[in-house]
């Protein structure tokens, strides 16, 4: 999917601005409520399932997304994540909110819940792969022009572009699959590196990008 998270390439955002230490954590009290409701629906909903998570903030919608700001976004994803497992009813949320403002609002019926069985077959995200690695530092890989529906750690803007393997990392949970509940699927993973001016053209400024791929991310070139 390549949903409203992203950015990568695009224009008009900005510089990058690095946080300070002097910078709180929680600028306001109730981003810290968003961030612990998040992690708490993580656990319940998905197993502490971070790329569930991370596809649920992919399929907010635009305001939700950009206005809201970081922990507004949370706690959005969090209240979607719920929805999907029928812990809230669609619209609950907003219901409660205007009952909360004395507007006269019917209460909404509350579903079954459909909490998926799926749990980690281990802590964290490496697994162990008995197959070999099918790439090796140096080859020169080419990575998938593809355009899956939903959730993936394949950047747009890396899509069809070649790179050089600079080195084989540890084997992980494909995302892909896991963000859906489908199974944890543990591929190898590489750092690639590309060069700024095959992904961008030749006016590009010239400087190197390294991203964390997943092996069915790749194809040889010959």
């Amino acid at each position: 999917m390549s949903g409203v998270a992203d950015l990568g390439g695009t224009e008009g955002w900005g510089r990058v601005t690095t946080p300070t230490a002097a910078e709180p954590v929680f600028a306001r009290k109730w981003e810290s409520r968003a961030f612990a409701l998040a992690l708490l629906t993580m656990s319940r909903v998905s197993g502490r399932n971070r790329d569930a998570f991370r596809h649920a903030l992919e399929r907010l919608d635009r305001d939700d997304y950009f206005q809201d700001g970081y922990y507004g976004r949370w706690l959005s994803g969090a209240e979607l994540m719920l929805v999907d497992s029928a812990i809230l009813a669609p619209g609950a949320v907003e219901a409660r909110t205007r009952r909360l403002r004395g507007e006269d609002v019917e209460e909404l019926p509350v579903p079954e819940p459909n909490k998926p069985g799926y749990a980690p077959t281990a802590a964290g995200s490496l697994r162990t792969v008995e197959e070999p690695p099918a790439f090796a530092p140096a080859h020169v890989v080419r990575a998938k022009d593809t355009h899956p529906t939903g959730h993936t750690r394949l950047a747009g803007y890396l899509r069809g572009h070649l790179g050089v393997v600079e080195t084989v990392q540890p084997a992980a949970l494909l995302p892909d699959t896991h963000a859906l509940l489908l199974g944890e699927n543990p591929q190898h993973v590489y750092t690639v590196r590309f060069d700024s001016r095959e992904l961008w053209g030749a006016e590009a400024e010239p400087f190197q990008v390294t991203a964390e791929l997943y092996e069915s991310y790749l194809e040889p070139v010959s």
